[in-house]
């Protein structure tokens, strides 16, 4: 029985200590579960901890970013006020500087009537000027048609230009072969010239190229538009291809001076009353302008600003100071002289009919006046042409 009992309590003990000893491992993995949870929250913390620090450093260097912004501007403008400061010092005391200048109402009278007088004095000799050219020759022609037409040869380019020198006693031709090279051919006479077998007298070659066809000879001087520049024109003396003298001829080179011939934009021309430029003006609308030159010195003696427009036009001349403009068509056609300007105001061009160059369809690069021959020679396409003009007296002129 005793036995028994032993047994019983054995068995009872080693119940009771089986169930503690499942408690405590269920206690242990509790326990262990609680501190995974708390490591990980703790491990959240830490990094929330480091992000708020580095926004905390990053604002911190914004902020003094900011202030050194501020005291640089702050010492600007610090530095502009005391600048206007000084400015405003030094207008007060210059203004009362002027108070103290200011003239009195009978000296402003005074200098307004020494102007008015250098004013006049100016047109004045402007208008003594323009008398001079009008009666520094006897020149009374007027143009009435242009005759007769004469083919002389065919040379060169399709664009060129050639013509005699107009000065008295010369008979050389000259010949400009495109409208851009730096080479001159001299011929003693039109005869040789004519002669296709006969070679130039003379081949001057220039340390520079000329530009467009508008050039001229007067008096074994060469008058031409240097290249690469809107309006610089050049005196050479052709004996030893030296430049003499040039001048800048102001308001040319913007625009050519004739629509039909886009490559000249200065063009040469000597009538009886000496040497003249044409060009075309934008701020006159397009139209040409006429300037009288003084063939020694190149000093610009007078201007005058004309009605007739550059558009459609291919060449011009001059007869004892009138202008005239020949027009054509782009395709090429039977050339006209649709206006005209006389610097005497002696002709106009809208009581003047339309004359017609000679039945014959072409186009012109060139077009020059000779005033001894009464002869316009003409580049038509590579070939060199002449046409003989009739004048009639300008009655007008003469009266006057």
């Amino acid at each position: 029985m005793a036995w028994l009992f032993l047994l019983s309590l054995f068995l009872t003990l080693g119940a009771v200590q089986s169930q503690d000893s499942s408690q405590d491992a269920f206690i242990i993995q509790y326990l262990e579960r609680r501190l995974v949870q708390m490591e990980e929250r703790l491990s959240l913390c830490e990094q929330n901890t480091i992000s708020a620090t580095q926004k905390t450093y990053d604002l911190s260097s914004e902020i003094r970013g900011y202030l050194s912004t501020l005291n640089i501007l702050r010492s600007e403008v610090k530095s502009q006020v005391d600048g206007v400061s000084v400015r405003v010092d030094r207008v007060e005391r210059e203004l009362e500087y002027l108070e103290n200048k200011i003239p009195t109402q009978s000296d402003i009278e005074m200098e307004e009537a020494l102007l008015e007088q250098q004013i006049k004095a100016a047109e004045l000799e402007q208008l003594k000027k323009k008398a001079k050219i009008n009666v520094e020759n006897d020149c009374s022609a007027a143009l009435s048609q242009v005759k007769s037409l004469k083919i002389v040869k065919k040379a060169g380019d399709p664009n060129g230009c050639w013509f005699k020198d107009p000065s008295e006693g010369s008979n050389k031709v000259y010949l400009f072969s495109g409208f851009r090279n730096n080479t001159v051919l001299e011929y003693k006479s039109l005869k040789s010239f004519t002669k296709t077998s006969t070679p130039p007298a003379n081949e001057v070659q220039l340390p520079f190229s000329w530009q467009g066809t508008g050039h001229v000879v007067y008096n074994g001087f060469l008058y031409c538009h240097k290249a690469d520049t809107p309006n610089e024109i050049l005196k050479v003396d052709l004996l030893n291809g030296t430049v003499v003298d040039s001048m800048l001829l102001l308001g040319a080179g913007h625009l050519p001076v004739y629509s039909l011939n886009p490559n000249t934009f200065l063009d040469m021309a000597v009538d009886e009353l000496g040497l003249w430029v044409i060009h075309a003006d934008p701020e006159y609308g397009g139209n040409l302008v006429i300037t009288k030159i003084d063939k020694v010195s190149l000093a610009v003696e007078y201007t005058w600003d004309t009605q007739c427009r550059s558009r459609d036009a291919e060449g011009a001349f001059l007869i004892c100071g009138t202008l005239y403009v020949v027009y054509n068509t782009r395709y090429g056609g039977r050339s006209t002289i649709q206006c005209l300007y006389d610097i005497h105001d002696t002709i106009h061009s809208n009581e003047s009919p339309v004359m017609f160059f000679p039945k014959r369809y072409t186009t012109h690069s060139s077009i020059h006046y000779h005033p001894g021959d009464k002869q316009l020679y003409a580049w038509d396409d590579g070939y060199q042409t002449i046409y003989k003009v009739e004048t009639r007296a300008n009655s007008q002129m003469k009266s006057q």
